[in-house]
């Protein structure tokens, strides 16, 4: 964690439209993340939350809209940048599947993560934050990372994230794979890194439940389209729509 003082950053979609070839995956999608927040982005699979990240992250052109970061005070169109541009900015990315490499100890995934040159800076007291954050991980830090369980593979994924000492941290999926239990523990871990490092968060996540219990605010997309917009947890967990399909209430 810097320590240099966390000032304002956040991230605004407008009028996104994205695919793959002929096939369109996003239509028309805006969100707003504003400072210090964190905003689900709820829907089941195949509905465009993995796109929606990728075209944050410059992994994916969108065809229509915009994608703007704002960090202290200075506005980035990151449609124009490069992937190396945007994660150099502060914005980080846990994927789906954590993506981790397996044959590679806990420390060296971690210190893997601290490649851009703020992180670089700061990595000692990174890795120390980390390690307190999740003990699990000093306990297994020359373990290979592809022979932890599930959970705590996830918390390496998270760890690796803080390590580039991001200001807008982006989540896809912290629950796949996951058992009930689990996936309990690793959102409020979430909630609680927001908390302590200042992040401003976009989360996407299908377990609605457990995504609701720490979001501000979210989205739901169905179909690559937001079909509704929570202005508050409450809002969300008030919808008849919501409780009725994904909740089962």
């Amino acid at each position: 964690m810097s320590s240099e003082p966390i000032l304002a950053s956040s991230l605004h979609i407008d009028g996104l439209s994205a695919g793959y070839g002929a096939v369109r995956v996003l239509e028309d999608v805006s969100i707003a993340v504003e400072s210090g927040q964190n905003v689900a982005l709820l829907g089941t699979n195949g509905n465009g939350k993995s796109t929606l990240m990728k075209c944050v992250m410059g992994l994916l052109r969108p065809s229509t809209g915009t994608v703007v970061a704002e960090i202290d005070g200075k506005r980035h169109d990151l449609t124009r940048l490069t992937t190396e541009e945007i994660v150099d900015l502060g914005i980080a990315l846990v994927p789906e599947g954590r993506r981790l490499f397996p044959k590679l100890t806990v420390e060296e995934n971690l210190h893997l993560g601290a490649y851009r040159k703020v992180a670089r800076a700061e990595r000692e007291r990174n890795l120390q934050h980390s390690f307190e954050t999740f003990p699990v991980l000093y306990e297994r830090r020359r373990q290979l990372a592809g022979s932890m369980s599930g959970g705590e593979q996830q918390m390496l994924a998270l760890a690796r994230a803080l390590m580039s000492a991001p200001r807008i941290l982006l989540i896809d999926e912290p629950s796949v794979g996951l058992a009930p239990l689990l996936v309990r523990r690793v959102i409020e871990k979430i909630k609680e890194l927001q908390r302590d490092y200042q992040l401003t968060v976009l989360m996407a996540e299908q377990n609605f439940a457990q995504a609701i219990r720490i979001a501000d605010r979210g989205y739901v997309i169905v179909h690559g389209k937001i079909a509704f917009a929570g202005k508050s947890a409450d809002e969300l967990n008030n919808n008849e729509l919501i409780r009725k399909f994904y909740l089962g209430l």
